[in-house]
């Protein structure tokens, strides 16, 4: 079958697995059509996740975050067979669509979720740990143990402005997210 005959007939789906088996799905439906040879039948399958920056015992750390918690997008052969296979896997709960039949999504979507996932695994989004106002203890530097107030948030340099009291005065110091930990 050549590819522009292949894309013709390919559709995605959303699927819905249980939150946080959308690894162990792709895995085992991955398993089950090489098993069954039908990677003809089967396109691409997608986790949109993006890349996060946490900071994790004073050290920053990478991980991945699931933009749709418990779905997986799926390109399949829109017929029964498949998406009764599909349906079969253990971890999945349903396609989203009717009841009677799943519904694709249009290429506009997919387009734009793609481009989201593709655009979010090239740039790391860094979690905001603190917010103005928040009470924090400062774990790390010239200042440890001091209590104080978060003042500002400074997300792009991952620094936070804080104010604690310094010989009886209020003092506005500048730490890094990894200096800190919330109240």
């Amino acid at each position: 079958m050549d590819q522009s005959n292949k894309t013709k007939i390919m559709k995605w789906f959303v699927v819905h697995t249980l939150t946080g088996h959308e690894g162990k799905v792709k895995r085992i439906l991955t398993k089950v059509i090489k098993e069954k040879n039908l990677e003809s039948a089967f396109g691409r399958i997608v986790i949109p996740v993006e890349n996060q920056v946490r900071v994790r015992k004073g050290k920053k750390v990478i991980e991945e975050r699931r933009l749709y918690p418990g779905y997986i997008v799926i390109e399949i052969e829109d017929n029964d067979e498949n998406l009764r296979l599909v349906n079969g896997v253990s971890g999945v709960t349903h396609f989203l669509g009717s009841k009677t039949k799943p519904i694709p999504l249009d290429e506009s979507e997919v387009k734009a979720l793609l481009e989201q996932v593709e655009e979010s695994k090239e740039k790391v989004v860094t979690k905001i740990p603190f917010t103005k106002g928040e009470r924090v203890t400062v774990v790390d530097g010239p200042f440890t143990d001091f209590i104080g107030t978060v003042e500002d948030v400074f997300p792009e340099r991952e620094k936070v402005k804080v104010l604690v009291v310094i010989f009886g005065r209020t003092t506005p110091i500048e730490l890094g997210f990894h200096q800190l930990k919330s109240m």
